[in-house]
């Protein structure tokens, strides 16, 4: 590794471990925390703010649960410095039964904040206007992409759009119901596209094909697409630069979701043949690729493992959290100098029949 760049992921680390105390204080302090955490600590038997020194100790705590985030209220993750303010409830997943709920009040726009400045005026123009084309509803994207917009001094247009009903429909193998709402969906966009000026679009990597067949992209006045899925294969990637931008529309794709926000992708250099590799918003958020038989142990560079995602902020503690996603493990570079995670897909997906909907 360059020693710049050495330099700089012992600085980060430095940065991430500061940021880790001081988050681990806040969370298990009764001045501060929130109930769950104040109450876990009490049954745990060790003290979190003398132990968690470093990142590595974060392997003293057991895998965050997401029955964690279903069964129990709200309320138990209000920490006490929030306690009487009205929050925001975001959900994810959810295809049936209870969804995972997550509450917050500022860390989305904190995250999307912090997301804008990666973003060229070039190709997101400032003062103008977005469309975005995702998941709508009780999920946290809706109001971040507007916050995002706006923080560019952008407005910005909305489709309806219910990812639970695509994979519900998929799974019971309804493929034209589902390839009905998928067009109901593009027609939404494909109108605001006509009728008004927009220069930015959100959306998924599906929709975004879905949305090249019926309408040029560059001609209807978009010059910069952001995209987040569940995965973006190297084929996928060249295929929605190449042919649905034509190599004139910016592409910024990211890796994603309501409990950790959003991991930037570096910019793609030639070597990489169209292969992503996502960065997570450190200190706020930090990505491991662990071996799904032995979650302590990481995995190599250049080697695939399960993702499990640390989320590090006042409004929201979540340590060892396996999601259901697996990636590469790839090295640091000067733009982002911690590790970062490639090719992401959905877990297992190589062994069973993944259904994906929309993304």
């Amino acid at each position: 590794m360059d020693a710049s760049i050495q330099t700089a992921v012992t600085a980060a680390r430095e940065k991430l471990d500061a940021h880790l105390r001081d988050i681990i204080r806040w969370h298990f302090s009764p001045e501060t925390g929130c109930p769950f955490w104040l109450e876990w600590a009490g049954k745990a038997g060790w003290n979190p703010v003398q132990e968690i020194r470093t990142v590595g100790d974060l392997l003293k705590f057991p895998h965050f649960q997401d029955e964690w985030l279903r069964d129990l209220p709200n309320e138990v993750w209000v920490p006490k410095t929030y306690q009487g303010r009205p929050f925001n409830i975001f959900e994810t997943g959810g295809t049936t039964g209870m969804p995972k709920q997550r509450i917050g009040w500022e860390d989305y726009k904190t995250d999307y904040s912090e997301f804008s400045k990666t973003l060229s005026d070039e190709h997101f123009p400032r003062g103008q206007h977005w469309l975005m084309a995702g998941p709508t509803g009780p999920r946290r994207l809706r109001l971040a992409i507007e916050h995002l917009a706006n923080v560019r001094g952008c407005s910005c247009y909305f489709i309806d759009l219910d990812p639970r009903w695509v994979k519900k429909v998929l799974a019971a193998k309804q493929f034209d119901v589902a390839r009905a709402y998928l067009d109901h969906v593009i027609d939404q966009a494909v109108t605001i596209l006509k009728h008004r000026q927009v220069s930015a679009l959100f959306t998924t990597p599906k929709l975004l094909e879905a949305m090249g067949e019926k309408i040029n992209l560059y001609e209807a006045g978009i010059r910069g697409v952001f995209c987040g899925g569940t995965s973006m294969t190297p084929q996928t990637v060249r295929f929605l630069i190449e042919e649905v931008l034509e190599n004139r529309i910016g592409f910024a794709a990211t890796y994603g979701n309501t409990l950790m926000g959003l991991a930037a992708s570096r910019p793609l250099r030639p070597e990489d043949n169209y292969s992503l590799t996502y960065h997570a918003p450190q200190p706020r958020a930090t990505l491991r690729i662990v071996d799904p038989q032995n979650t302590s142990q990481e995995k190599g560079y250049g080697e695939w493992g399960r993702v499990e995602l640390t989320t590090l902020t006042q409004e929201f503690f979540m340590p060892r959290f396996l999601e259901r996603d697996e990636a590469v493990r790839r090295p640091p570079c000067e733009l982002y100098p911690w590790d970062g995670v490639g090719e992401v897909r959905p877990f297992g997906a190589m062994e069973k029949t993944i259904v994906e909907g929309v993304y």
